[in-house]
């Protein structure tokens, strides 16, 4: 969970599914500090606020229950209609807004869709300077974001050429056919992949097949740490006559140990993403 800080407010929001997440709580202690709760309340008993929330729920949620939803709006005719975010979502399925209980950043949480729309109700002078604040936040988020790429990408270069050079050199017959060359050089890789990740490339493909990049695309900063470890230790290993079976079993222990280690003890991670 983030903070941000917009005309003295401090406002929540944390990012799920590459999408951000915004406190209306918060957003509301602008209005009324005291009992922000009637603040939302009383934007969505608005019919143009459920009218808004009706066509952003009908974009992006495919189980978005119209019928509850033109029940909802025939009764915001009414000026006695009143209803809480929690009976919003209720009614419509809807997946916009929603109640985060807990002890600590507890509230009305929405899509930052919803969230800028909600401000605009609070004020247009305060919507201005929300969004210059969140642009600027996101913009720091996608520097952190390229920071990590470049640190994988260097962590990934570090030790590559050091282990096919160590298997080019003891595993690799003179005169070998590329077709086998390759082979060698692909088995050898999943050695690292089951000690590190527990499966194999192809494993990992036919169980994310909705995702576009492949296991090493996907680990984190820790594990390709660890990696750029292994390709060293599998080098020294494949060099000292160690059989496949005898190294995988050994780099797997190192593995689990390692990613303790570095998980346990994380504040250089830390420090480089700072960079």
């Amino acid at each position: 969970m983030s903070k941000i800080v917009v005309k003295g407010t401090k406002i929540s929001w944390f990012s799920a599914d590459k999408e951000h997440y915004i406190s209306l709580t918060d957003i509301a202690k602008k209005k009324n500090p005291e009992e922000p709760r009637f603040v939302i309340i009383n934007w969505l008993r608005n019919r143009n606020t459920l009218e808004f929330l009706g066509v952003w729920e009908t974009i992006h949620n495919k189980n978005f229950n119209r019928v509850g939803f033109d029940t909802v709006r025939f009764d915001s005719g009414v000026s006695s209609f009143t209803i809480s975010p929690s009976k919003w979502v209720e009614l419509t399925n809807a997946i916009g807004i929603f109640t985060k209980a807990g002890r600590y950043n507890s509230g009305t949480y929405a899509h930052e869709d919803i969230a800028l729309e909600f401000a605009s109700w609070i004020s247009a002078e305060f919507k201005l300077f929300f969004i210059k604040e969140f642009r600027r936040l996101k913009s720091e988020e996608n520097e952190r974001k390229g920071l990590d790429w470049n640190l994988k990408r260097s962590l990934a270069k570090i030790n590559y050429k050091i282990h096919t050079d160590a298997i080019k050199s003891n595993l690799i017959p003179p005169k070998i056919s590329k077709t086998k060359e390759k082979k060698i050089y692909a088995s050898e890789a999943e050695v690292l992949n089951v000690a590190l990740f527990g499966t194999t490339a192809k494993e990992w493909r036919l169980k994310n097949s909705e995702k576009e990049g492949n296991l090493r695309d996907e680990a984190d900063v820790f594990q390709l740490i660890c990696l750029a470890n292994l390709e060293t230790l599998n080098s020294q290993f494949i060099k000292e006559g160690l059989i496949q079976e005898k190294r995988l079993s050994k780099l797997n222990e190192i593995a689990i140990s390692q990613m303790k280690i570095l998980i346990n003890n994380n504040t250089i991670i830390k420090k480089i993403q700072k960079r």
